[in-house]
């Protein structure tokens, strides 16, 4: 027999829960857009909050600086006035790098990644020569799989390399379809004994850079009872949330819209399955982010 959970109320808008929050900590990809278009009554909602004198700071776990991130942002026609501050994982994983000059690094990612490592000289080797690795997704996430670097994972677990992953998100939307990120290998690696530091959510090193915006913005430190994460993924959204202490307004229409959303909206039992699966209990839920 399957236990019945409590499901969280479902919302209309974020203008219904807008006065009980100092702060708003909200994801990018899946909330404001989702890679290839921007949501934008997403961005109204969050320009019509910060109108409030609500602080926003976007979070991604993006593995590139936050400057790449906001142009993109720009590109996808994403408004300056829906935020004051982004935090990326690729700036929690250059601040770790930093800590680590001129060691030798094994990169698993795209080229277009690589701006990661720019400025700080670091020495890019194979994992023979390597000191650490540092993951920031799949060389070609439209074909690859976790599965293709089976090989490459062996090699590095017989070095005993330690393992910097630069995106902790296991996969991403992209337009209709969902595409692996680094968080997928980290985790098969951290599966085979592997020492893993994941560089964005649900960890704390990207909310307390965060707070850290927040407090500079109200010149107080963050209450963290009136602050509301948003986000679409269980697994880094709702999860860092609670490991940080906040209420979240989790987005149903993002990487789990197949499971929660139906010809008639919200599938309440998808929501439960979910919500059982993972052991996370997010404190409201919407479709999509509106006012």
């Amino acid at each position: 027999m399957t236990s019945t959970i409590a499901l969280p109320p479902v919302i209309d808008g974020l203008a219904a829960i807008a006065d009980q929050y100092d702060v708003v900590l909200s994801d990018v990809w899946g909330v404001l857009h989702n890679g290839m278009k921007a949501h934008p009554a997403a961005a109204a909602a969050l320009v019509e909050i910060r109108k409030r004198g609500v602080p926003v700071v976007l979070v991604s776990n993006a593995p590139r600086q936050s400057p790449v991130v906001i142009g993109q942002l720009d590109r996808l026609g994403v408004p300056r006035a829906a935020y004051d501050a982004v935090v990326t994982s690729g700036d929690v994983s250059r601040d770790y790098i930093r800590k680590r000059p001129g060691e030798p690094v094994h990169h698993v990612g795209p080229q277009r990644d690589l701006v990661i490592f720019e400025d700080i000289g670091t020495r890019l080797v194979g994992i023979d020569e390597a000191a650490y690795v540092v993951c920031t997704g799949l060389v070609d996430d439209r074909t690859q799989t976790p599965d293709d670097y089976a090989g490459q994972l062996a090699a590095m677990r017989a070095r005993d390399l330690f393992f910097l992953c630069g995106n902790p998100d296991k996969v991403v939307e992209v337009g209709d379809s969902l595409i692996y990120c680094a968080g997928a290998i980290a985790d098969r690696y951290q599966a085979m004994g592997g020492e893993v530091l994941y560089a964005g959510k649900p960890f704390e090193p990207a909310y307390e850079a965060c707070f850290g915006f927040a407090e500079r913005i109200l010149g107080k430190p963050v209450d963290r009872s009136r602050t509301l994460a948003i986000g679409d993924a269980m697994r880094t959204d709702v999860a860092g949330a609670a490991r940080m202490g906040l209420d979240c307004l989790f987005l149903a229409e993002g990487i789990h819209a197949e499971d929660l959303l139906g010809p008639d909206g919200l599938r309440p039992e998808g929501l439960a399955a979910l919500m059982r699966e993972t052991g996370m209990h997010p404190r409201y839920v919407m479709p999509k982010l509106t006012w």
